[in-house]
């Protein structure tokens, strides 16, 4: 397995990290202080796109890139808007953040304003992460109380607020310019592209829109510099991130790893190997929205190159593990519920298009579908992707069409048999791993 000392997650265990003074003591606002003292703001934007951080909210676009695309200072305002919208099933990195070391993204949020010139920022967090926005508005206060936010950042006269904004539990709000809609306090409905945010974003204005885990890099890289960076993980894939392992393992939970990983190590090496008794059926490498992975597929390099290359996507880094006793088009069932419920409307081929698959799928999976419906399903998948607003319609239609090819077995024997053959269990009793 590939290994490298833990970035984000290395003082994770430390009891009450998310206070200011404990994060302190394990070297916090240090990279702050470089960049404030020692650092112009077009050196550290230069050091970002450098160290080629790539967004880790699952589009994987250079964040230092997406920065230096703001047009010069003008009259208005900019903007930075934080993605804590953390809404794809399969995925709950950012939570551990915002509960763990909250401290960690207000200063990289302090740094990236600092670079950028911007004196507000808006978090846009998930309505459902209670707990997270408590933690996140107690670190707000205690970085008020001590200079590191307000009128003179540091002590050095930059203005900066940052405001915690809730969302209304609504996914396409994960997607920036649906996040940015609902911030100025309309419906999340994505806008069309261009204008990208950053020449018309919030309020009409410039902004930058980054995921919570991608400015929780950014003090590490200020502090130990692109090289160091560079030298983790794989080319043109740089660094580690934050896996999110969930489904039919014996150790489910959250991992740093540099990029580049291959899936097979993070099943068997790092989340314990599958259920004992059970045997490796598919994986899902990516959030819902990613293509899924049969078990010859597994020893791929988890980066956004490579599972690219196979017809998948790193997405979010939610690893998805389903074994044996899972059925496929169950599955794909309920991925499907779950878009046709979060479709936000706007477009057609998502507004109908997921619900008509997702009652094929019902169908099929009560044991009423016909082969005709098989067709239909992969029709209207294929239909849907690349001619909306968003992806969100994409994001239905990969796993349809890879549910079908890969497994394709599978939907015609609920076809012919004319009901599931896939009773529904939970684990074996015990939880002993396989060896992979």
């Amino acid at each position: 397995m590939i290994q490298c000392e833990p970035i984000l997650t290395k003082d994770f265990d430390t009891p009450d990290l998310h206070r200011l003074d404990v994060y302190r003591s394990k070297g916090g606002y240090r990279a702050l202080e470089k960049a404030v003292n020692r650092m112009d703001p077009a050196a550290v934007v230069a050091e970002i796109k450098k160290a080629n951080l790539r967004g880790r909210g699952g589009a994987g676009f250079p964040a230092g890139l997406k920065w230096s695309f703001l047009p010069p200072k003008g009259e208005k305002p900019r903007y930075l808007c934080v993605n804590a919208d953390e809404g794809e099933p399969g995925t709950f990195k950012d939570k551990a953040i915002l509960e763990t070391s909250p401290h960690m993204l207000l200063e990289g949020i302090v740094i990236a304003c600092h670079a950028l010139d911007i004196h507000q920022v808006f978090v846009y967090i998930r309505g459902e992460f209670g707990r997270p926005r408590r933690f996140l508005q107690s670190a707000i206060d205690e970085a008020y109380a001590a200079g590191i936010l307000g009128p003179s950042v540091m002590g050095k006269g930059f203005a900066l607020d940052v405001t915690v904004q809730r969302g209304a539990g609504a996914y396409i709000c994960g997607e920036e310019t649906g996040l940015i809609e609902s911030l100025e306090g309309r419906p999340g409905k994505p806008r069309i592209k261009p204008p990208f945010p950053a020449v018309v974003g919030a309020f009409g204005c410039p902004t930058v829109v980054n995921n919570v885990e991608t400015l929780a890099f950014v003090p590490h890289i200020i502090d130990r510099g692109a090289d160091w960076w560079l030298s983790i993980g794989s080319e043109k894939n740089p660094g580690t991130r934050l896996f999110s392992v969930s489904g039919n393992v014996v150790k489910p939970g959250v991992y740093e790893l540099p990029l580049g990983t291959t899936i097979r190590e993070i099943i068997y090496d790092v989340a314990g190997g599958l259920w004992a008794g059970r045997s490796l059926k598919a994986v899902i490498p990516g959030g819902v929205s990613a293509a899924v992975l049969d078990p010859d597929e597994i020893d791929t390099k988890h980066d956004f190159d490579s599972l690219g290359a196979i017809g998948s996507m790193a997405g979010s880094g939610g690893v998805i593990v389903i074994d044996d006793s899972t059925c496929m088009v169950r599955t794909l069932e309920r991925i499907l519920r779950f878009f046709a419920h979060e479709s936000c409307g706007q477009c057609t081929p998502c507004r109908e298009g997921t619900d008509w698959c997702y009652r094929i799928l019902q169908r099929i999976e009560r044991g009423q579908g016909t082969s005709e419906d098989l067709e239909t399903l992969v029709s209207v998948a294929k239909n849907m992707m690349g001619i909306t607003i968003c992806v969100l319609a994409d994001g239905a239609a990969a796993p349809i069409v890879s549910f079908v090819d890969k497994f394709k077995d599978e939907f015609t024997r609920h076809v012919s048999q004319k009901r599931c053959p896939y009773p529904l269990s939970g684990p074996p009793d015990g939880t002993t791993s396989v060896e992979g």
